[in-house]
């Protein structure tokens, strides 16, 4: 039977929407879990742990997280994802080469982070006065944290935990370069499959962007780009849809009866696996959403942080969540005009702003 956009988004939705299960599990079955500082109503790590970890907390991730065997590294993006993960990417060799006097810089504070177990930021720049420095935004810093954030880039450092969402470093043990081209090979395929994994169903030019992306995780492959996508284009299953060609990983079927929506109104990050891909997000439901909170605000049309709503396997509508004394206080906006007029969606929607409520710690 041929393939439609029906069955595809189905499988989008009930691939990653997975019963809720434990933090480790969770994360190892999402494989990279994105981060980001906004909260509005929290990050976007927590909004999306929310929905695939048994009893969920804002802020549990960053708590648990000295206790879990995750790392904070750039993989597509920059967040959480398992150790055995990370260390696929290393040793990595960055674009950027530094020269013999920042090297020394380096080797000098990690002689200071062996000695002293953790650091933070500002003992560093007390120890070793790096001064300031011009950052990407072109305003000034201390030149300590740039240091630090290359070395941690490098392997040479991990974050241990956070003081006030602040990075504590402690040093990082090497990985063992690849033992030779065909390690190598099979460490950058191991990589792509949990790309796929991550954002499945895919289309074809979301795998091509998303491999340019990993490069940033695995710099010093980027030469291998092409041979990983053409080999991941051989091994991957796929379908031609309405045109446009996606794949999936080996030993799933897009048009299993297992797909079948379940009744929950669910209110989605803006990089949740659901919607993070804006190509594959517009293909699947018609709809091109952006996120606005770099838009100034009058060019906004759904709003700072708009999240994007999920009924069944359709996504209807968005909300904005204000977090006040008495609780989070979502406003809506609808595709089409209004809300359904369905009992059960109203019903359900009412469960999922319990549901955030809860995960907001509002009783608190």
């Amino acid at each position: 039977m041929a393939l439609t956009l029906d069955d595809l988004r189905r499988h989008a939705v009930a691939r990653t929407l997975f019963a809720p299960t434990t933090l480790p599990r969770a994360i190892a079955r999402l494989g990279f879990v994105q981060a980001d500082p906004i909260r509005a109503p929290a990050r976007a790590q927590d909004l999306t742990l929310r929905h695939r970890v048994c009893d969920y907390r804002a802020g549990e991730l960053e708590r648990r997280y000295p206790r879990l065997a995750v790392e904070e590294d750039f993989f597509v993006n920059y967040g959480f994802l398992p150790r055995a993960t990370q260390a696929l990417m290393h040793p990595r060799t960055p674009r950027t080469v530094w020269p013999a006097a920042r090297w020394a810089q380096a080797q000098a504070v990690l002689a200071f982070v062996r000695e002293r177990g953790c650091v933070h930021p500002r003992e560093v720049d007390a120890a070793f006065a790096h001064g300031k420095t011009r950052n990407w935004f072109g305003g000034r810093s201390n030149a300590s944290t740039e240091l630090l954030d290359g070395m941690h880039y490098r392997g040479l450092l991990r974050i241990a935990r956070r003081d006030g969402g602040v990075r504590v470093y402690a040093a990082r043990e090497p990985t063992p370069p690849p033992a030779d081209a065909a390690e190598c090979a099979a460490r950058h395929d191991a990589l792509v499959d949990l790309v796929v994994a991550k954002y499945a169903p895919l289309p074809a030019a979301s795998l091509g962007q998303l491999l340019s992306r990993l490069c940033g995780g695995v710099p010093q492959w980027r030469g291998e780009r092409a041979a990983a996508l053409t080999r991941a284009r051989a091994r991957l299953p796929s379908a031609r849809v309405n045109g446009v060609d996606w794949c999936w990983p080996e030993g799933e079927n897009p048009a299993s009866k297992r797909h079948a929506p379940d009744e929950a109104v669910r209110l989605l990050a803006p990089f949740d696996p659901i919607v993070w891909d804006r190509r594959r997000f517009e293909l699947l439901w018609d709809w091109a959403y952006r996120f606005e909170a770099y838009t100034p605000a009058p060019q906004r049309k759904l709003g700072y942080y708009a999240l994007p709503l999920l009924w069944h396997d359709r996504v209807i509508g968005w909300a904005n969540v204000a977090r006040t004394p008495r609780g989070p206080r979502p406003s809506f906006g609808y595709l089409a005009g209004r809300a359904p007029r369905d009992a059960a969606f109203r019903r359900e929607l009412e469960a999922e702003v319990e549901r955030l409520r809860a995960f907001l710690g509002a009783d608190d």
